[in-house]
């Protein structure tokens, strides 16, 4: 099945995921009528409480699972298994622990581009070393590297195979906070030069504003749902240590805080109620600061070229 060539890149189609019950009761539905679209070249981060299906969403864009119902297509072609058009990134780096730094990201470009040549392998792999800040390392073992390193060789494998779309499964997750910091910088530049699609997890709020060009916040489970989609205006590049002095940073912030804190326990029920809007609602900074969402009021000046849209999803 192909899709029309208008299609954005990505496009998700009232996925669910049921699973049955162990015991033989009434089967579990994870969630259900998630729907978004993604265009080339965005950065998506998707937050969320445990247990809405954010990695499960995730793995079925990677084919590595299967919705029990629903479409996703890529690329105007249906996903339906794993592909190297997509690459994955978890919490844990996954290297394989008897090859070096080189060999491990030698091996995805080879599996990539078999009859390429071993001086071209290597040529192509230390390209990607060296985005991630890791030449002079492309000999060492992974018991021979940190934490933030063994990341660092999981994004540079990631990248090298040159994949349409980048999966990211919380993959800063068990880094320190300045390692984090530090990669998450590397990340901003990789996909500043490769102008790369990435769909990523994360329960860091600070991160997704740090990285992304929008934010999907999931409701709680059962039945989760994309309750909410931010629309991250601020402008690129981002600086990690100046962010935070951008007057519309705040009312983002508050706005997902808020979501996530409060108004994810609500809305299963608030979706079903009779007043429930019927089309997506769009606030601009005013609004934000009218609602009680920003703790800096005086900072938030609004701008035309720079309002934060923050798009109510119709479930």
């Amino acid at each position: 099945m192909t899709l029309p060539v208008t299609h954005p890149f990505l496009q998700v189609e009232n996925l669910a995921r049921i699973y049955p019950s162990p015991t033989g009761g009434d089967a579990v539905t994870v969630f259900d009528h998630v729907n978004f679209r993604i265009h080339k070249g965005e950065f998506i981060c998707v937050t969320g409480h445990s247990g809405c299906g954010k990695s499960t969403i995730l793995n079925i864009l990677a084919g590595l699972d299967s919705a029990s119902a629903g479409n996703v297509f890529m690329d105007g072609r249906e996903v339906s298994g794993p592909s190297l058009d997509r690459g994955v990134i978890f919490q844990s780096h996954a290297l394989m622990p008897w090859l070096t730094v080189l060999e491990n990201v030698a091996f995805a470009v080879k599996s990539r581009w078999p009859n390429w040549s071993r001086p071209k392998v290597h040529v192509h792999a230390m390209r990607y070393i060296e985005l991630v800040g890791l030449k002079g390392a492309e000999h060492k073992k992974p018991s021979q590297l940190s934490g933030g390193m063994k990341q660092r060789v999981g994004i540079a494998r990631a990248f090298s195979i040159e994949p349409k779309m980048l999966l990211m499964d919380e993959p800063f997750g068990a880094l320190d906070a300045l390692t984090r910091g530090v990669i998450q910088e590397e990340l901003l530049k990789i996909c500043a030069e490769t102008q790369q699609t990435v769909f990523m997890i994360t329960h860091d709020v600070d991160e997704a504003i740090l990285l992304s060009d929008r934010i999907m916040l999931m409701s709680n489970g059962p039945h989760a749902r994309i309750a909410e989609i931010v629309n991250n205006t601020l402008p690129r590049p981002r600086d990690r240590s100046a962010i935070h002095k951008q007057p519309l940073y705040y009312p983002i912030r508050n706005h997902l805080v808020d979501f996530l804190v409060s108004r994810s326990k609500l809305f299963g029920s608030l979706r079903e109620a009779a007043d429930a809007p019927s089309s997506p609602a769009v606030f601009d900074p005013a609004d934000l600061v009218e609602s009680g969402f920003s703790d800096r009021v005086e900072a938030v000046q609004p701008a035309p070229a720079g309002k934060p849209q923050i798009h109510l999803v119709n479930a």
